[in-house]
């Protein structure tokens, strides 16, 4: 599940800042973790929008 892989994806990153990895290790960590957050609030807007047609 997205929720998952996003918890797993920020504890990496999380530990890399910590371990002092490479800036780049860290910026690519990082804007993964931003994609996939902007994909979890994208289904829950979709699923908004599935559920709204539901009820009319």
């Amino acid at each position: 599940m997205l929720n998952d892989e996003i918890c797993k994806l920020r504890d990496k990153l999380n530990k890399s800042i910590e371990n002092g990895d490479d800036y780049h290790v860290i910026y690519k960590l990082s804007t993964d973790l931003d994609e996939l957050i902007a994909q979890y609030y994208k289904n829950i807007k979709n699923s908004k929008k599935k559920v709204t047609w539901a009820v009319i």
